[in-house]
């Protein structure tokens, strides 16, 4: 497409060590990597909040980030732009014999995504990768809200796994209670390491259960917590709102008269 081949050209000016941008020439592979996850993240969002016009710019800004990656991988002698789709092409019909092969049509998404997993594990095993473990190839970085999923869901093929959410709704209580041990531990002491070391052990423990409890809701974690982070931002902002009307600075105030504002806030959004 000739669209693609202007961004190549653009991408291949931008990296110039003489004509282009000295910020794009001096980046390399782990310094675009950040910018990468945010550029995929932003496109969340953009889904998230239904603007179709900020996902097409978003989408853009994330297709950049794989030209600048694949420019440099060029520039080192290691691959094109045109080896990356090639890839890619190749595991798509790979991965859907279904679809482009004679194998027989899958029932359902679920038996889809298991026959998905299946042809990853031979492809390691033909690759020569040494872990047969069924975790293998879970890349490790992953937000870890979203690697502890993938955990969860690898083991629960081989029927790893709570029978429903009634049993991870009373291991989230028994990782809270221990939570709350380790804090008063922690409250004793403040200076004791070890209490704080199993503080974050307990810590972690209940939001693992969490991310599971998200899974057998069939909920996305990061949905949900862009909901929640959305919703305190919102209220926030009308608490702040609010406060000004009336002449207040809401860091002038006690937490009891902060909280009155939040809850007209949140009253208010109910009500609407």
């Amino acid at each position: 497409m000739a669209e693609i081949d202007e961004l190549l050209a653009i991408m291949a000016r931008l990296r110039d060590p003489e004509r282009g941008c000295p910020w794009d020439v001096k980046q390399d592979f782990s310094t675009i990597a950040p910018y990468t996850i945010e550029e995929a993240y932003e496109v969340a969002d953009a889904i998230q909040r239904g603007d179709m016009a900020d996902l097409r710019d978003e989408l853009g800004d994330l297709l950049l980030q794989v030209v600048f990656h694949a420019r440099m991988a060029e520039e080192a002698g290691h691959f094109a732009f045109a080896d990356v789709a090639v890839a890619i092409n190749d595991k798509m019909i790979r991965r859907h014999p279904h679809v482009f092969g004679d194998a027989a049509s899958q029932a359902d998404a679920e038996a889809q995504l298991a026959n998905w997993e299946e042809l990853k594990r031979r492809e390691r095993e033909a690759s020569g990768v040494a872990d047969t473990s069924v975790l293998a190839g879970i890349a490790r970085g992953l937000p870890e809200w979203q690697r502890a999923v993938k955990l969860q869901k690898r083991a629960a093929t081989l029927g790893f796994d709570w029978p429903g959410p009634e049993p991870v709704i009373a291991k989230l209580h028994e990782e809270i209670e221990e939570v709350r041990a380790e804090f008063d531990a922690v409250a004793a002491d403040p200076a004791d390491a070890a209490a704080r070391d199993r503080l974050e052990d307990e810590l972690g423990d209940v939001l693992f259960v969490v991310a599971n409890l998200t899974r057998h809701a069939k909920v996305d974690f990061g949905a949900a917590l862009r909901r929640a982070n959305a919703k305190f931002e919102r209220r926030f902002r009308r608490m702040e709102q609010l406060a000004a009307e009336e002449g207040v600075a809401l860091a002038d105030l006690p937490l009891e008269a902060q909280d009155a504002y939040w809850n007209r806030a949140k009253a208010e959004e109910k009500g609407a």
